[in-house]
């Protein structure tokens, strides 16, 4: 029982998502301290308010409605929003764009008319039910590969 239970923990699937765990918990610290510390404020500036309105209130039939705490929350969540893809997911996804290799266009496909399999444009034969392909013309590859034979 105990050996299955350490197999399981010891997994880097476990380990990683632990980290990232950790790490985005960390994150979300960081963000929510410069949210609230220079953006939140900013906004205040902005609006012509304090920048904090856990205060605000209104009623209806004597009851309070503290409406002040939902639009701080919703300032917060757009504010960390758009700080966390500003700062990290335009640079990161800049960063993979640059160390990612190109692919390959993919070759071009046609239909075999024996079997209707995707066949490569190129092939004189179809690799599924190894039929003669007749030559096209218009493919210069095929056409090479048939002078060639």
């Amino acid at each position: 029982m105990f050996k299955g239970f350490r197999s399981f923990l010891l997994r880097g699937n476990v380990v990683d998502l632990a980290v990232g765990i950790v790490i985005g918990a960390a994150f979300t610290a960081v963000v929510t301290g410069f949210v609230s510390a220079f953006l939140t404020p900013l906004v205040g500036v902005a609006s012509g308010a304090v920048g904090d309105f856990t205060q605000k209130t209104f009623e209806v039939g004597g009851t309070e409605f503290p409406y002040g705490l939902f639009v701080n929350a919703v300032i917060g969540f757009v504010l960390t929003a758009a700080v966390i893809y500003f700062a990290v997911v335009v640079p990161v996804g800049r960063l993979r764009s640059r160390f990612e290799k190109e692919k390959p266009a993919p070759a071009a496909k046609v239909d075999c008319p024996e079997c209707l399999s995707s066949i490569p444009a190129a092939a004189t034969r179809c690799s599924f039910c190894t039929s003669e392909v007749g030559p096209r013309p218009t493919l210069p590859a095929q056409s090479q590969a048939l002078q060639s034979h």
